[in-house]
C-alpha cells in the first residue's frame, strides 16, 4: 500500500472513530426526557388488571383512571403513551431493567421505595380499606380484628408489607393478582382482603354486593409516578404535567369520571 493510500485509510478511520465517539458522547448526554421526546412515546408500566385504575374493557382495550391520566400526561409532554402491562410482583424489577420509562399503577410513595426510586408528586391520596364478605363487615372492621384471620394481599404490594409490619398475628396469604384473591374471599378460603380504599367501592359493585367495605380507611397514603433515580428532568416534566392538569381541571374531571369525586388531593 502506498503512503498516500495509508494516509487516506488512516484519515477515514480517524473520522469514523471521531464520529462514533461523538455519537456515544451525545447518547450519554441525552437525558431520558430527551430520549422520550425523540422517540415520541412515554413507555409506561402498569398491571392492566386493577379496575378502576387500569384494566381491559369488554373490547380488550386498556381503560381506567390511570389510562386516562397517562394519556393526558403524555400529551403534556408532546408524546404518546406506550402501555406495557406487567404483573405487579415484577413491575419494579422491570423498571430497573429499563423495560419502561415510568410506572403509573397506584405505586404508594413510601420511605423504603424513595431510597431506590424517584416519584412524581402524588396524583391520588388514599388509605387502606378492609374488604370482607357481606355480613362479616362488623366482625372484621379494624386492623386488630385481622389477628388470627387469613387475609389476602397481592404479592409484593404495599398492602403485604403493611400487613406484615402492623398486623403480625394475621395469617397473610399472597396472590399474583386481585381477581384470584377476591375469588378466595368469596369462597371462604380467606376472611378478609386489604386494599386501596378507592378500589373497595369498585369491588363491592363488581361482585354485586357480595363483598363489603368494612370499617373506616386507615394508614393514609399517597400514590405517584415511579421512575428510576437520576432523571431529574423527567421528574420535573411529570410534576409540571400534573400541576397543569390540576390547574386546568382535567385531573378532577378524570377523577370524577372514574370515582364520582376528586380523589387527587
Amino acid at each position: 500500500m502506498s503512503l498516500t493510500n495509508k494516509l487516506r485509510t488512516a484519515l477515514i478511520a480517524g473520522i469514523a472513530f471521531a464520529s462514533f465517539t461523538a455519537a456515544a458522547v451525545q447518547a450519554q448526554a441525552d437525558t431520558l426526557l430527551d430520549q422520550i421526546k425523540a422517540r415520541g412515546t412515554l413507555v409506561i408500566g402498569l398491571e392492566g388488571t386493577y379496575p378502576p385504575f387500569n384494566y381491559q374493557d369488554e373490547n380488550g382495550q386498556l381503560a381506567g383512571f390511570e389510562v386516562d391520566l397517562s394519556e393526558a400526561i403524555a400529551a403534556k409532554l408532546g408524546v404518546k403513551p406506550d402501555f406495557q402491562p406487567t404483573k405487579w410482583d415484577g413491575i419494579l424489577a422491570a423498571l430497573d431493567a429499563q423495560r419502561f420509562d415510568v410506572i403509573i399503577n397506584q405505586v404508594t410513595i413510601t420511605p423504603q421505595r424513595q431510597e431506590k426510586y424517584d416519584f412524581s408528586e402524588p396524583y391520588t391520596v388514599s388509605g387502606i380499606q378492609i374488604i370482607t364478605r357481606a355480613g362479616d363487615e362488623t366482625k372484621i372492621s379494624k386492623p386488630d380484628d385481622l389477628a388470627g384471620k387469613p387475609v389476602g394481599v397481592v404479592l409484593g404490594s404495599n398492602y403485604e408489607k403493611w400487613l406484615r409490619d402492623n398486623a403480625p398475628k394475621a395469617d397473610v396469604r399472597t396472590y399474583d393478582d386481585d381477581s384470584t384473591r377476591d375469588q378466595d374471599l368469596l369462597s371462604g378460603r380467606i376472611d378478609a382482603v386489604i386494599n386501596d380504599r378507592l378500589v373497595a367501592a369498585e369491588r363491592v359493585k363488581q361482585y354485586q354486593g357480595k363483598l363489603a367495605a368494612a370499617g373506616t380507611p386507615f394508614a393514609p397514603q399517597s400514590q405517584g409516578i415511579a421512575l428510576r433515580k437520576g432523571n431529574p428532568e423527567l421528574q420535573a416534566a411529570l410534576n409540571k404535567a400534573i400541576d397543569d392538569l390540576r390547574a386546568d381541571g382535567t385531573l378532577a374531571k378524570i377523577s370524577a369520571k372514574w370515582f364520582g369525586s376528586d380523589v387527587t388531593k
